[in-house]
Parts: C-alpha cells; structure tokens; sequence
C-alpha cells in the first residue's frame, strides 16, 4: 500500500510540473496584446494539446472517424485537424477545435492533414 502511494505522488507531481511548465510558456508567449499563436498539433498526440495550451483556452476536442466515440484517455488519439490554424493569433474569445482519431487509425478520406 505504501508503495502505491510515492508512485501516485511522484505521477502527480509530474502532471503539476508539465502544466506549470506549459503555463509559464503560455505566459512568455503572450507579446502584451492579449493574443498568442497556435501552435500546430497536427499529426501529434493529445496529450500535447493539453499540455501547450493555457488552461483557460476554450477546447473543443471530437472523434472525426466518423465513429462518434467519446474522447476519454488523451494518450490514445492523435490530431488530425485543428481550428484556427497554426500561427493564428489566439485570444481568450477564441475555442480551439480539435480532430482526432486513435492512433494507429487512418484518417477518414474525407478529412485531411492539410497544413493551412
């Protein structure tokens, strides 16, 4: 049991350390106006997603398979679309959209990977 514990401890820690980390670039990358570029997550993991954008950044993350499955454990999917595109200024306004599917799935004919 108190194994368990220190290894649930230190996987906390390490999630606190990413979203500090990922808050302090959000910060750095702020340049006064209010508003920040995207960055591009095609064809990376979730997980990225969650980790590069502020945490008071609107997102709205869907299944794009066609399949309608619900989006759940964030290491298993991939990105295949996103709005705005990279290099868009982002605001607080803003909702960043997400597509993924699971890794290892192909991507749906009628969705592609086109940088904009």
């Amino acid at each position: 049991m108190k194994r368990r514990a220190v290894v649930g401890a230190g996987a906390v820690l390490a999630l606190a350390a990413v979203a500090v980390t990922s808050t302090e670039e959000a910060a750095e990358a702020d340049d006064g106006t209010g508003t920040r570029p995207v960055p591009d997550f095609l064809g990376r993991g979730l997980w990225r997603v969650f980790t590069r954008l502020d945490r008071r950044t609107r997102l709205d993350v869907h299944d794009v398979s066609g399949r309608d499955r619900r989006v759940i454990w964030p290491p298993r999917w991939r990105v295949v679309t996103q709005y705005p595109a990279a290099g868009t200024g982002l605001d607080r306004r803003t909702t960043v959209m997400i597509g993924v599917v699971r890794k290892g799935e192909s991507c749906p004919p009628r969705v592609r990977m086109a940088r904009r």
